[in-house]
């Protein structure tokens, strides 16, 4: 799982960030006032890289961005997507935007590397990044359906893209891809979340998604009224200090009449079908019990 990297700004600062001017061909930069033997210089102060022929890029620039540079193409998909902090479900090979004609790029190749092959993308996109929306576009082709709905999730929560922006994506891929946009849900706050909505909704279940719940807080989901569903993952629920408030909050929870199960994070990701089954073998068990009358009242949450 590929999770946030950019924990001291927001997903929208670091896709500005890295859209950033930091890559440049020779004649921008002469343009700009540098002579040949400046840019020879620059680089061999280490002040630039030198990428490719005719092509520079500043020094602290993110080698992932580099390689795709190198190979003549932009950064794009799970990989741009994944650097700037929204969800995607794994991301093991860089993924290159180069245009189909630019042949001499399969044999500069990184191992493992997805080239997409795109016989154009957005002109306002920089030299090293496609646009977001075709990131976005290549990112739903290049996951199974569960995973590609987990990042449409995290781009609409972190308001990235709007519904409306959304549609028009999926409106230029093949038919089979429309139902995605029925699915999406923007209060999903990880991917582990998504995961947990698109099991209830296969198991046939109501149930409401982040509920605040009187001396208790806000609840990832509260699942046919009585019972509470928390997806924990490392990174939000490490330490003893966090599991004690989550102990607390179970408790709360408990004397209110509600059980809490938590479902970690990898199990969801991983082995989302032995979830699936542990959730409808409680609710089976346990769901005779809890009548509509005894349900608590619930309220979702504003924030």
């Amino acid at each position: 799982m590929v999770g946030t990297k950019n924990t001291d700004k927001t997903v929208a600062e670091a896709l500005a960030e890295i859209r950033a001017a930091m890559v440049f061909r020779r004649e921008q930069l002469t343009r700009g006032g540098m002579s040949t033997h400046a840019i020879t210089a620059a680089v061999r102060q280490g002040r630039l890289l030198r990428v490719r022929r005719g092509v520079y890029a500043l020094p602290d620039t993110k080698p992932e961005i580099i390689s795709a540079v190198r190979v003549g193409g932009r950064l794009t998909c799970l990989t741009l997507l994944s650097l700037i902090g929204v969800f995607v479900l794994s991301n093991p090979a860089l993924h290159v935007h180069v245009a189909p004609h630019l042949s001499r790029s399969r044999r500069r190749r990184p191992d493992g590397a997805v080239l997409h092959w795109v016989a154009s993308c957005a002109d306002e996109a920089p030299l090293h990044v496609v646009s977001l929306h075709d990131a976005v576009r290549q990112s739903i082709r290049c996951q199974p359906p569960r995973a590609s709905i987990a990042t449409l999730d995290s781009l609409l929560h972190h308001r990235l893209i709007t519904m409306q922006q959304l549609a028009a994506i999926i409106a230029e891929l093949p038919v089979r891809f429309a139902t995605l946009l029925d699915l999406v849900d923007a209060s999903a706050e990880s991917g582990p979340e998504t995961f947990m909505r698109l099991i209830l909704r296969s198991l046939g279940l109501r149930f409401e998604t982040q509920v605040e719940i009187p001396g208790v807080g806000r609840v990832d989901f509260v699942v046919e009224g009585w019972l509470i569903v928390e997806c924990d993952s490392k990174a939000h629920h490490e330490g003893w200090e966090k599991q004690v408030t989550d102990r607390r909050r179970d408790l709360a929870a408990a004397r209110l009449g509600y059980i809490t199960i938590r479902p970690i994070a990898a199990d969801l990701l991983g082995d989302s079908a032995s979830v699936r089954a542990a959730v409808g073998e409680v609710i089976a068990t346990l769901g005779p019990i809890f009548n509509s009358k005894r349900a608590p009242q619930l309220r979702r949450s504003v924030a």
